[in-house]
C-alpha cells in the first residue's frame, strides 16, 4: 500500500459527522474566496498605514501564486482521490494542494510582514504560532476531506513557501534598493 492511501484510508477510518463538519468549516477558510478575502483585506489595510512593500508582498505573491498554482496543476495533471471517499464535488487537477498552497502563500507571507512590524515578541509568537497552525490544518482537511492524496497538501506546502519566499527576497531587496536611493538623493 502506497504512503498516501495509507493516510487517506487512515483519514477516512476517523470520519465521524461533527469532525466533518468543523474540518469544512476549516477547509472553505483555505478556499479562494476566503483566502482572497484575507489578503484583499490586508493589502488595504498595509496601503493605508502606507506599507506599500508589504501591501505588495501580500497582493503580488497572492496574485502570481495562483498562476503558479494553476500551471502547476496542468503540468502534473494528477487526478484526485477516488469518489467513494471523497465528500468534496471537485473536477480540477489534484496535485499541488490549491488551498495548501494558496494558504502557505498567505500564512508566510502574512508572517514576514509580521517579522518586519514592531510588535511585542509575544504578540509576533503568537501571530506566527496561529498562522502555521492554520496552514497545517487547512491542508490536513483537503486530506481529512478526500479531496487530496497526503503527497498533494505536502507539495502544496513546499510550493507555497517557496513562492512566497521568492516574494519575501524580492521586495527585501527592493525596499533596500529603494531606501538606499532614498537615502542618496537626499544627501544630494
Amino acid at each position: 500500500m502506497s504512503f498516501d492511501q495509507w493516510v487517506l484510508d487512515s483519514a477516512v477510518s476517523q470520519r465521524t459527522a461533527w469532525l466533518v463538519d468543523v474540518v469544512d468549516v476549516i477547509t472553505d477558510s483555505g478556499g479562494t474566496l476566503a483566502s482572497w478575502l484575507i489578503a484583499t483585506l490586508l493589502t488595504i489595510v498595509l496601503l493605508v498605514r502606507g506599507l506599500r512593500t508589504e501591501a505588495l508582498l501580500i497582493a503580488g505573491s497572492m496574485l502570481t501564486g495562483l498562476l503558479v498554482m494553476s500551471g502547476l496543476k496542468r503540468i502534473f495533471t494528477r487526478t484526485r482521490p477516488p469518489l467513494p471517499e471523497r465528500l468534496i464535488e471537485i473536477d480540477s487537477y489534484s496535485f499541488p494542494s490549491g488551498h495548501a498552497m494558496m494558504s502557505a502563500i498567505l500564512a508566510t507571507s502574512v508572517a514576514a510582514v509580521i517579522l518586519r512590524l514592531a510588535l511585542p515578541r509575544l504578540a509576533k509568537t503568537a501571530m506566527l504560532a496561529s498562522l502555521g497552525l492554520y496552514t497545517i490544518a487547512v491542508g490536513f482537511s483537503r486530506v481529512y476531506l478526500a479531496a487530496h492524496w497526503m503527497t498533494d497538501v505536502l507539495a502544496g506546502w513546499a510550493f507555497g513557501m517557496m513562492w512566497a519566499g521568492v516574494w519575501i527576497w524580492g521586495t527585501a531587496v527592493s525596499y533596500t534598493h529603494l531606501r538606499a536611493h532614498e537615502t542618496d538623493s537626499y544627501l544630494v
